[in-house]
């Protein structure tokens, strides 16, 4: 496939600009899934709302990465392929680890549907850009992006998933309750699986140097930095003993 260099920026600057957007959205109002779901609201089960909003940015880089290549770029593939296995591994263990696991509440269903959008169309951006586009010269290897981004994505992705794990031993199956998280990065921060996150992504686009990997770490600050703030203020109202010390995204900052 042909690198589609236009499509790459066009899709890159909406995330950029679709950030900035549902940053000043959420400003005025909570995004409207888990606990600020309004009555009424159309939902499916937490594990199929996972699966099904999830598993495009995952398939869609797979499709790519197997369909057949011109054989002038394979120099680059070994390259170009560990970069894109950092991206599939997060959403592989999103969409058949984490929506196996959850107890979360159900998802309301246009959630879902945007979420497989934005998915889908994130997914095709940064497997085509990884794939079609980019281009490793042969000191790639020793580069201290690459090593410092591959360092802060896999400590990113362990506080995510560890972080996961104690919300989610917190409900027994079917519980709905709410209770305050403790271990972890939750000593320092209410949103310490956003927290893990947003380092996981910032860590890819320092690893991948590029305009896609930079405007998804981007929209993700954008979108679930104000989800943590949300749930601090949440977790204030609901628990008077709520560790006072503790922040909302980044720890003794913010």
């Amino acid at each position: 496939m042909e690198c589609r260099n236009s499509l790459v920026s066009y899709l890159s600057w909406f995330l950029i600009v679709g950030g900035v957007a549902y940053l000043l959205h959420q400003r005025r109002s909570c995004a409207p899934y888990g606990r600020f779901v309004t009555a009424g609201t159309r939902c499916c089960s937490a594990r199929l709302g996972w699966f099904l909003q999830e598993v495009p940015a995952f398939l869609l880089p797979l499709v790519l990465l197997l369909l057949p290549d011109k054989p002038e770029r394979g120099g680059n593939r070994a390259g170009m392929t560990l970069l894109l296995g950092t991206f599939m591994v997060h959403y592989f263990h999103r969409s058949f680890i984490y929506a196996y696991l959850t107890r979360g509440r159900p998802v309301p269903l246009h959630i879902v549907f945007k979420g497989a959008i934005f998915c889908s169309l994130n997914g095709f951006l940064q497997g085509h850009q990884l794939l079609h586009c980019a281009h490793f010269d042969h000191s790639w290897l020793t580069d201290i992006r690459l090593a410092a981004g591959l360092l802060f994505f896999v400590v990113g992705l362990t506080i995510n998933i560890h972080s996961d794990q104690i919300l989610i031993s917190l409900r027994k199956p079917r519980e709905q309750v709410y209770k305050i998280p403790h271990g972890g990065m939750f000593e320092f921060v209410s949103g310490a699986n956003f927290f893990g996150e947003v380092v996981e992504w910032c860590g890819y686009a320092l690893a991948v140097w590029t305009l896609p990997a930079f405007a998804f770490a981007f929209f993700t600050i954008c979108s679930i930095g104000p989800r943590a703030v949300h749930h601090h203020r949440d977790y204030y109202r609901r628990f008077k003993d709520y560790p006072h010390a503790r922040k909302a995204l980044i720890p003794f900052i913010l």
